[in-house]
């Protein structure tokens, strides 16, 4: 990485930082683990956008990515990833890979990631740039995201990038005991919040809503049936 990305990078991670102090008494996170930083820091997200957009590749804010979709803000894609609290080695589906930025910073915490996207195009430009980066761990696949990747289930973490009116029943049946779960949910161009789920070892879930987000709608089956500060979408599923 160049002398001006790295700067960028490190601006970046300053106002992420920033995002987290602001937003600690709803999130319960005053600052980024060194772990979440650490990984933010070895998923160049320049190289997940666009060409006419590398340059503000470090903005804190979402950018476009084609097809009507965007790469996430890096506060959202932080704070996400720390909701999380994986550990190495942890198994994680992603609902919307779009660009492949957070499944990324996700396999630089150790996750093996399965990753889904239903727009074919942007499935494979993602599966290219991580195999260009020679990132390990993620399976990226073409695939409605609704009913989530019962092949690989159970995970220890799942993850959103595109906001259902409700939870789709298959997410939660396909999360561990022990695991957990952050979404995006509420209409498009109504209120949205990031939710936390977590399931106990006895198959109860607790449910919270962290902060008010704007996502993209999730797309495919059942998903058509179904306005924050902070947020974007990464992707569509």
């Amino acid at each position: 990485m160049d002398d001006t990305y790295e700067t960028r990078q490190r601006e970046m991670l300053d106002e992420i930082r920033a995002d987290f102090a602001d937003t600690a008494h709803l999130t319960g996170c005053a600052r980024p683990s060194p772990a979440v930083e650490a990984a933010l820091a070895a998923a160049p997200r320049h190289r997940f956008v666009p060409e006419p957009w590398r340059m503000q590749a470090y903005d804190n804010r979402p950018l476009p990515i084609g097809h009507g979709q965007t790469i996430s803000q890096p506060f959202i894609v932080a704070l996400m990833s720390e909701l999380l609290a994986l550990r190495p080695g942890a198994r994680v589906l992603e609902i919307g890979t779009g660009c492949g930025w957070q499944a990324a910073v996700l396999a630089a915490l150790g996750a093996r990631v399965t990753s889904l996207e239903i727009v074919p195009e942007l499935a494979r430009r993602a599966a290219a740039t991580l195999a260009e980066l020679g990132v390990q761990g993620v399976e990226v696949h073409a695939a409605d995201g609704h009913a989530g990747w019962p092949a690989g289930a159970p995970y220890d973490g799942i993850i959103a990038t595109a906001a259902a009116p409700e939870l789709p029943p298959a997410w939660t049946q396909q999360l561990a005991p022990g695991g957990r779960l952050v979404a995006p949910l509420g209409r498009a161009g109504g209120e949205q919040g990031l939710v936390l789920l977590h399931k106990r070892a006895d198959g109860r879930i607790e449910r919270r809503e962290v902060l008010g987000v704007r996502f993209v709608p999730l797309t495919g089956h059942e998903a058509r049936r179904g306005d924050g500060r902070w947020g974007d979408d990464d992707g569509e599923a």
